[in-house]
């Protein structure tokens, strides 16, 4: 071969692989949240209303669609330019290492196992495990009332557990597939109560057809930090806290409050500091 051609192709060969160490490494740092076509991906609960919600016509709303939509727009995309994506809780970490989201809103609480795996903005809002019941039940004013009432949570929840074993050991707990069963048989006397994060369940409450017929207990049962995750080590992160801080200051973060949990009667905590995780 002719040497002068060798070493063409030799130079091609190192470029290409440098430029493909490159690539990796760019895509791992996750600096420039957009792909060819300008598009961001996000990653948000599909099935919770009030917080992330597809609708039938397919559109997306919640909280925590606004607060992705505030976060894009900081970020140099407008709505349009999001490409949604269903985090359901078991596959969110696996998303965001394999880079199938640029970050992901989706009711993702913050806690050491998680923050192993991956990076966290915010926290943009303070929960607490609460429960659901009927607006005109008085008989559950406290937690230790929930001692042989009928529970209600989806299969495998933790929120029913801790329920079971640290606050009312007595209840009577009913598992069903999803929320919205829970929320059928609350709603026809078939259960008492319903537990998850307070936030979950005011925006259950909040649908126009509940309107009026639920309330939250407001027994802050735990603390549940909502981060903003991201890949390990990127940059995002803190482009990502001074967006939600942006959020805050301007009024934005109230008006999503109260655009999305106001009918449930949802007594929110303020706007958490961001970067400082409740215990």
């Amino acid at each position: 071969m002719n040497p002068l051609r060798t070493r063409r192709l030799t130079v091609i060969a190192a470029t290409a692989i440098v430029l493909s160490f490159t690539g990796s490494a760019y895509a791992s740092a996750g600096s420039v949240p957009a792909d060819d076509n300008g598009k961001i991906t996000v990653g948000i609960k599909f099935d919770q209303p009030g917080i992330g919600l597809k609708t039938p016509d397919g559109k997306y709303t919640g909280f925590d669609v606004d607060v992705a939509t505030y976060v894009a727009k900081q970020l140099g995309h407008d709505p349009g330019d999001i490409v949604w994506k269903e985090a359901k809780s078991a596959d969110r970490e696996t998303m965001l290492q394999r880079g199938d989201v640029d970050f992901i809103a989706a009711s993702y609480s913050i806690n050491d196992k998680r923050a192993e795996k991956v990076d966290f903005a915010g926290p943009y809002l303070l929960a607490h495990q609460d429960v659901l019941i009927r607006a005109d039940d008085d008989s559950i004013k406290k937690p230790s009332d929930l001692n042989n009432k009928k529970l209600c949570s989806v299969t495998g929840s933790t929120s029913a557990q801790n329920v079971k074993t640290k606050i009312a050991p007595d209840a009577q707990l009913q598992e069903y597939g999803g929320y919205s069963e829970c929320l059928t048989g609350l709603e026809n006397g078939v259960i008492d109560a319903i537990t998850t994060d307070d936030s979950i369940l005011a925006g259950y409450a909040s649908q126009p057809q509940f309107k009026g017929k639920f309330k939250l207990g407001g027994f802050k049962l735990s603390n549940e930090n909502y981060g903003i995750g991201v890949q390990k080590g990127s940059d995002l992160k803190n482009q990502i806290n001074k967006a939600l801080e942006k959020m805050v200051a301007d009024g934005s973060w109230d008006a999503a409050v109260k655009k999305n949990f106001g009918p449930a009667g949802y007594k929110n905590e303020p706007a958490p500091k961001i970067g400082v995780v409740v215990q």
